[in-house]
């Protein structure tokens, strides 16, 4: 049995490899029909500029609001004793496709250079009405790679349609990354606690940024909410008790509006310094750094034309706080890129993933530091348009040496040195 499965995985390893140079041809062929006014559509963005000002640094400084303990305690009482990771990973929702079981339309979402070299597709009927975003690994949150035992892939989305009730509900998939064969999910909704701990409503955000660090997710909040962060304990997954099309204490239990199994409370919030403050809209962490560190690009309106400031915070060192950040920002810089929907920083290099036009339209990817800029580039006349079209969110699994990112119902890995190489390093 043991050969005839390593067989298998063998023959489903050479199939998905097929597959995905099948794709990149056809992407690749597909980006040298751009016209050469395409290729040029990002003028060079130049060296990042530092922002040392105080006017430019001090609005960036978070403070910190964490959840009172007695209202967590509360919650848990009324919903029973909370579990960890593990036990979301034995409790699987349903399983990803593999590249080879995806279609053309879903393919069309990856990158045509650098090429994927693992992808996977979300099933339409579990991922309807729900829109993808941020992801983050295990190799975030500890730098062998695993959470226990456990190889874990987080992927976030946002629901932007269905009921009131439904609407601005955020939720993440806890994927089971052991066997690159078959990676299982389970969903938790986000939630905040409200009335100390008797009640929870949904996050109410689009999850554009996310990070798992030791036993902490950091989440990025929407412009609707005061807070520009939300933190999560990864071991406090409460289970749904009802079902229900209502999020929150319902009748005969605790209901997540069909979203979710699990439920994740929020047990800290970070906001930023005042009315009108710059706010992530991506976030990523960056383990080139002493101490670690969460780097983020500035959310800005999509009619915005103006520079984005990238900045990061370092991880506390406190052993008491762990997995929460340091107030105060470092490294403050201004790119003239715009429609930045990605970031990434790693050694000098930031990776920056820009939107050009609408989500079908290719992106674009730039690798920027303080001494200039350059994009990947590919097809015949070297358009720039070579990433993914929504620009998706990246996370760098350091142990492995793969970013993993997503887009559309793609969710795919590609070493971070064949980004380089695409870009001429």
């Amino acid at each position: 049995m043991k050969h005839r499965g390593r067989h298998r995985r063998r023959r489903r390893g050479r199939a998905l490899r097929a597959t995905l140079a099948g794709t990149a041809l056809a992407l690749t062929a597909a980006a040298t029909m751009i016209s050469a006014s395409q290729a040029t559509d990002a003028d060079d963005p130049g060296a990042l500029k530092p922002l040392t000002a105080s006017t430019a640094t001090a609005p960036l400084r978070l403070t910190e609001h964490p959840v009172p303990g007695d209202a967590l305690d509360r919650l848990s009482k009324g919903m029973g004793k909370p579990v960890g990771v593990a036990s979301l990973l034995a409790d699987p929702d349903g399983s990803l496709g593999g590249a080879e079981d995806c279609t053309d339309d879903d393919r069309r979402a990856l990158p045509v250079e650098p090429a994927a070299t693992h992808a996977y597709c979300w099933p339409g009927a579990d991922t309807d009405g729900w829109r993808s975003g941020a992801v983050t690994t295990s190799g975030d949150a500890d730098d062998d790679g695993r959470w226990g035992e456990n190889r874990v892939v987080l992927s976030g989305w946002s629901r932007s349609t269905g009921t009131p009730a439904e609407d601005g509900l955020a939720r993440v998939a806890f994927v089971d990354a052991a066997d690159p064969d078959d990676l299982r999910y389970t969903w938790a909704l986000l939630a905040v606690p409200v009335d100390g701990g008797r009640d929870y409503r949904g996050l109410g955000s689009t999850v554009s940024g996310m990070v798992w660090y030791q036993d902490k997710l950091l989440v990025t909040a929407g412009p609707a909410d005061d807070s520009a962060l939300y933190v999560y304990d990864v071991d406090r997954f409460q289970r749904v008790t009802a079902d229900g099309t209502k999020v929150g204490r319902v009748p005969g239990g605790w209901s997540a509006a069909g979203a979710a199994k699990y439920v994740l409370p929020a047990v800290a919030s970070y906001r930023t310094n005042g009315a009108g403050a710059p706010r992530p809209g991506g976030i990523s962490l960056d383990r080139s750094t002493a101490p670690d560190s969460l780097v983020a690009y500035e959310a800005m309106p999509a009619d915005e034309n103006g520079p984005t400031r990238l900045w990061r915070y370092h991880f506390s060192g406190e052993p008491q706080r762990a997995g929460l950040l340091d107030t105060d920002p470092v490294g403050v810089y201004e790119t003239e890129l715009t429609g930045v929907r990605g970031v990434l920083s790693y050694g000098a290099g930031w990776y920056l993933g820009r939107m050009t036009g609408t989500p079908e339209e290719r992106g674009t990817l730039w690798r920027q530091d303080t001494d200039g800029a350059r994009p990947t580039r590919c097809g015949a006349d070297e358009t720039h348009r070579c990433w993914s079209g929504p620009a998706a969110a990246m996370s760098y699994w350091q142990e492995t040496g793969e970013v993993w990112s997503q887009s559309g119902r793609m969710l795919f890995a590609l070493p971070l040195v064949s980004v380089d190489r695409s870009l001429g390093q």
